[in-house]
């Protein structure tokens, strides 16, 4: 039996949502109602699936193909989109399965793996934001030493990391059965259909610290600091270029009537002769090399533009994150110490399990809609995917027709005429070249 006192946080113990030819002596307008929920459990679901699947690898793709993307931040981005693509593709379709059809079809062992694969994935996915924004923390703070603290060997050192240490909370205990009780471990081998991962207090405390609650406190450190930096450097980006503009004209006006004094005569008013030509107001200033002047825009200023336009996008991420992640964490560690006094509807675990796995697919959809660079290189891939498929049904319609070609040629050769069939090959229309941005 299931020890009262540990929750069940998995998914598995509900009956089935539907039975194709049902004895249970149920009205045809039930089962029909059934069978609808169920349909629009599995679009949904399968949607998100699908995207989380096919945003993620556009990310891998984009980054590999086009150099312009190739940083050090993006291999992050490049890591923590195999990280929201594998749990996708392992932890969300198990679920999916369960959720569907009320029960756990892949064994006692399988069931294990399951677990371990959905803690590690996902926690994997969260350390990889958390790493993130300590990146654009140092290039917003620190934006000289930059370089020099963060390189490919730290950027990799992260990496490492933020693979290794899933494995501390997911496949070591679950595969060792410290994270649940020994009469839950004997109620699963009893009943191999069943796939509930029952957590005990101190797993709950330890797992839901490394996977959440700490990386989630130092990403929310990091985007307050990033925030008021970014606001006191944004003040003061300002305000010097007000100074500088104050500067030119001064400068300007300076340099005009020193260049204009033998030409004045000696009963003109330099005052009145400067508020005649200067009393217009100012409707633009150029940069004069002349006067010695840097430009308003320089490198750093652009360098400084594109960080926070990083950093912005990063923040917005990160505020996914939380709403994605907090409910279910919020409910996974309450559920765990209250033990047996609490109870969940499988409805609410359902949804607060899909709503944290749909923070893997918000990431890339972000990506595209604020991140120029990975647009342009989302509309290229998609755009050669769907030329190249077109060029393959353009080639064997023109081997089909060259083949009729063939044929036909062969019997009038046969036929004792010399003429011979030409018929156009056809060329697809679509002659676009993923070229690198």
């Amino acid at each position: 039996m299931e020890n009262s006192s540990t929750p069940n946080l998995g998914l598995g113990s509900s009956e089935p949502c539907c039975d194709i030819f049902p004895l249970d002596g149920r009205s045809s307008s039930e089962h029909l109602v059934e069978g609808s929920i169920v349909a629009v459990k599995a679009i949904i679901m399968g949607t998100i699936i699908l995207a989380s699947i096919f945003g993620n690898l556009l990310v891998i793709i984009s980054v590999v193909r086009f150099r312009k993307l190739r940083n050090i931040t993006n291999f992050l981005l490049v890591s923590l989109a195999f990280a929201d693509f594998l749990v996708a593709f392992v932890a969300m379709a198990f679920n999916a399965s369960v959720v569907l059809y009320g029960k756990w079809l892949f064994g006692y062992r399988m069931c294990d793996a399951w677990n371990s694969f959905d803690v590690y994935f996902s926690t994997a996915s969260i350390l990889h934001l958390c790493c993130i924004s300590v990146d654009r923390y140092y290039a917003i703070s620190e934006p000289l030493l930059y370089p020099q603290k963060i390189t490919q060997k730290t950027i990799a050192i992260m990496i490492i990391n933020c693979w290794l240490w899933p494995g501390v909370i997911s496949f070591l205990p679950i595969f060792l059965g410290w994270y649940t009780t020994e009469e839950h471990l004997q109620f699963r081998r009893s009943h191999p259909e069943e796939c509930e991962f029952v957590v005990n207090k101190v797993y709950a405390i330890i797992s839901s610290s490394m996977s959440f609650w700490i990386p989630c406190s130092i990403m929310l450190f990091t985007y307050y600091r990033i925030y008021n930096m970014a606001t006191q450097q944004q003040r003061v980006l300002l305000n010097g270029s007000n100074e500088m503009l104050t500067l030119d004209k001064q400068y300007g006006f300076r340099r005009s009537i020193k260049n204009k004094k033998h030409s004045i005569p000696d009963d003109s008013d330099p005052d009145n002769q400067l508020r005649r030509n200067y009393s217009r107001p100012v409707r633009s200033v150029t940069y004069a090399p002349e006067l010695g002047l840097p430009p308003l825009k320089d490198k750093r200023v652009l360098k400084f533009k594109r960080e926070h336009k990083a950093a912005k996008t990063l923040g917005i991420i990160m505020g996914a994150f939380i709403l994605c992640w907090l409910p279910f964490f919020t409910w996974y560690l309450t559920l765990s110490l209250c033990g047996s006094k609490c109870r969940s509807p499988d409805i609410l675990t359902d949804v607060l399990f899909w709503i944290g796995y749909f923070n893997s697919t918000l990431n890339p959809i972000i990506y595209a809609y604020f991140h120029r660079d990975f647009c342009e290189a989302f509309k290229k891939i998609i755009l050669c995917f769907v030329c190249s498929k077109r060029a393959a049904t353009f080639a064997s319609e023109n081997i089909v027709r060259f083949k009729f070609a063939q044929r036909t040629n062969s019997k009038i050769e046969r036929g004792g005429k010399n003429q011979s069939l030409n018929l156009p090959s056809r060329s697809p229309s679509c002659s676009f070249t993923a070229t690198q941005v």
